[in-house]
């Protein structure tokens, strides 16, 4: 849903725009576009998967919820993903700016994106499949995980090429990353982010 305003924000007005709720905004083209609520298991398979990588050595500061990283499309201006794993470039490009990662900023070496209600909801489910997968591979990061809890499916993207080649997971499958090889996780775990 797109929210009535006067002019088109920038960048930059958008990053500092504050409407007093608790309402999550995307930057489409000039116009801010409303969020669908999450389902309330989105937060709890990112938190899941922050002290997962934690267990695996990565700093706690290079595993992050909530920054945001900008865009050339013109489906977005800038997303932020539901967890991002920084490589050291990126996080220090990120800190540099402070409120977003810069299209001409290094890649982050991981996003995560949990899909909400993709079985109802063809826009969250265009965003998630087919908007993310174009603009994150723009920016060169190597891997794109897709958690939709509604179809049971883990979805591990690497990119080759300038576009990602996903492989899907679900039930016992154990979870192959080719950035973390070592994880030791299962799709339904994942899934039920831990529990």
């Amino acid at each position: 849903m797109s929210i009535a305003q006067p002019k088109s924000l920038t960048l930059e007005e958008f990053l500092h725009y504050d409407d007093g709720t608790d309402t999550r905004y995307e930057l489409v083209d000039g116009v801010l576009v409303a969020m669908g609520a999450e389902h309330p298991l989105n937060p709890l398979i990112a938190s899941y998967l922050f002290s997962l990588f934690l267990s695996q050595g990565i700093p706690y500061f290079r595993i992050v919820i909530g920054h945001q990283i900008a865009t050339t499309s013109s489906k977005a201006n800038a997303r932020q993903p539901d967890l991002i794993i920084h490589s050291d470039a990126s996080q220090a490009a990120i800190l540099q700016d402070g409120r977003i990662l810069p299209a001409t900023s290094p890649a982050p070496l991981l996003v995560v994106e949990v899909v909400s209600n993709s079985l109802k909801d063809k826009t969250s489910w265009d965003r998630d499949y087919q908007e993310k997968p174009i603009e994150y591979a723009e920016r060169g990061i190597p891997e794109y995980w897709i958690i939709d809890p509604d179809r049971a499916t883990v979805q591990i993207g690497t990119l080759t090429d300038g576009t990602y080649h996903f492989t899907a997971f679900q039930g016992r499958d154990l979870i192959q990353s080719p950035t973390f090889p070592s994880l030791d996780l299962t799709a339904e775990a994942l899934l039920r982010a831990g529990r």
